[in-house]
C-alpha cells in the first residue's frame, strides 16, 4: 500500500509529487497524458517557465520527480475508487491494474467545452483564449475580440483595451445593457450586436469573424466563452461534496468533505472562490499544500501526534 495515491499528472499532481518525494513518501502518480492546456502553444505566468510549452513543462517535471526513488509515475487512468473498510483506498486502474493507498490526491483536472462559434476549436489555444492572465500579454498592440454580452465579458473587453490595439465585444446577437454601451464606447471599444456565423483562421491562427449580416471583422485573437468540466467522476464515486459547476469543494488545505481524499489543481474550490482557478501555477502551489497536509495528516496517524489540521475539514 502506497501512502498517497496521486490522480492526475499535470502542474498540482507533479508538484505534490514533489513534495512527496522530498519527505521520503512512498507515492505513486497515475497520470491519463490529457492536459487541459495541451492545445496552447505555451504556459505564461509562471515564474521561471513563462514561454514554455506544456508539454515541455510536463517533460521537465517527470525528469526532476525521476530524482526520488519513493515517487512512481505510471500512465492510465483510475475507473474506480473506494475507501477500504480498514482505511485507505481502493483504485482500479484501465488495463485491470489496481493501487491501494492510505491517502487519496485527485488532480484530474478539468477539460473545456466550446459552445461555439463555429470554427473555435481549431482555433484554442493559439488564437482562441479564456483567461486574459494566462494569454492576453501576447495580446498586446494585436485586434482582439471579445464575444459574449454579460459584465463579465464587457470588464474583459475593458481590461484588454489597456494594450491592445484594438478591442472589440461582439455580441453574438445577444442585447446588450445600453450602459454598458455606453460605457465601451467611450474607452473605445468597437460593439457589434449581429449573430456570428463563424470564425475564419489558417494554422491555427484567427483571421476573421464573420456575421450572419453584416461586414466581417478582421481580428488576430478572441476571448471566447467556455464551459470547464471535470475530467473524472471519482469525486462523485468518493462521495465528495461538489459545486454546481462540478468543481469539488476544498477547503484552504486541499480537503474535501471525504476524510482521506484531498483535491488540487483547477478541478477543485474553495466555497468563497466562484468560479474554477485556471493559472498554471495556482495549480502547482495547491499541489503542494495539499502534499504538505497529507504529509502531516500520516506524521500525525504514524505518531500517535494530535493533528493541528484535523479541525479544518468542512
Amino acid at each position: 500500500m502506497f501512502d498517497v495515491v496521486i490522480v492526475g499528472g499535470g502542474p498540482a499532481g507533479m508538484a505534490a509529487a514533489l513534495t512527496f518525494g522530498r519527505v521520503h513518501r512512498p507515492v505513486v502518480l497515475i497520470d491519463a497524458g490529457e492536459g487541459r492546456n495541451a492545445t496552447a502553444g505555451n504556459v505564461h505566468n509562471f515564474l521561471t517557465r513563462d514561454g514554455t510549452p506544456p508539454a515541455e513543462l510536463r517533460k521537465l517535471g517527470r525528469e526532476e520527480l525521476a530524482a526520488y526513488r519513493t515517487v512512481q509515475t505510471t500512465a492510465g487512468t483510475v475507473t474506480d475508487a473506494r475507501a477500504l473498510d480498514g482505511g485507505g483506498f481502493h483504485l482500479d486502474l484501465s488495463g485491470g491494474g489496481t493501487a491501494a493507498a492510505r491517502r487519496l490526491l485527485l488532480a484530474t483536472g478539468l477539460a473545456d467545452e466550446l459552445p461555439g462559434p463555429r470554427g473555435v476549436e481549431a482555433l484554442w489555444g493559439r488564437s482562441a483564449f479564456h483567461c486574459p492572465y494566462c494569454h492576453g500579454y501576447e495580446c498586446t498592440g494585436k485586434q482582439v475580440a471579445v464575444l459574449g454580452a454579460d459584465p463579465a465579458r464587457v470588464r474583459l473587453a475593458l481590461q484588454l483595451s489597456r494594450f491592445a490595439a484594438d478591442v472589440a465585444l461582439c455580441t453574438g446577437g445577444q442585447p446588450l445593457d445600453p450602459a454598458a454601451r455606453a460605457t465601451l464606447e467611450s474607452h473605445g471599444v468597437a460593439v457589434r450586436c449581429e449573430a456570428i456565423a463563424r470564425l475564419e483562421g489558417t494554422d491555427g491562427r484567427l483571421e476573421q469573424i464573420v456575421f450572419e449580416k453584416g461586414p466581417s471583422l478582421a481580428r488576430d485573437a478572441v476571448f471566447v466563452v467556455n464551459v470547464p468540466r471535470r475530467r473524472s467522476d471519482l469525486a462523485d464515486r468518493l462521495g465528495c461534496t461538489v459545486f454546481a459547476d462540478g468543481c469539488v469543494e476544498v477547503n484552504e488545505f486541499g480537503q474535501t468533505s471525504v476524510p482521506g481524499v484531498y483535491a488540487a489543481g483547477d478541478m477543485a474550490r474553495r466555497v468563497t472562490v466562484p468560479m474554477p482557478m485556471a493559472a498554471v501555477i495556482a495549480a502547482a502551489a495547491s499541489g503542494t499544500v495539499a502534499a504538505a497536509v497529507i504529509d502531516q495528516d500520516l506524521l500525525c496517524a504514524d505518531f500517535g501526534l494530535p493533528n493541528p489540521l484535523a479541525q479544518a475539514r468542512g
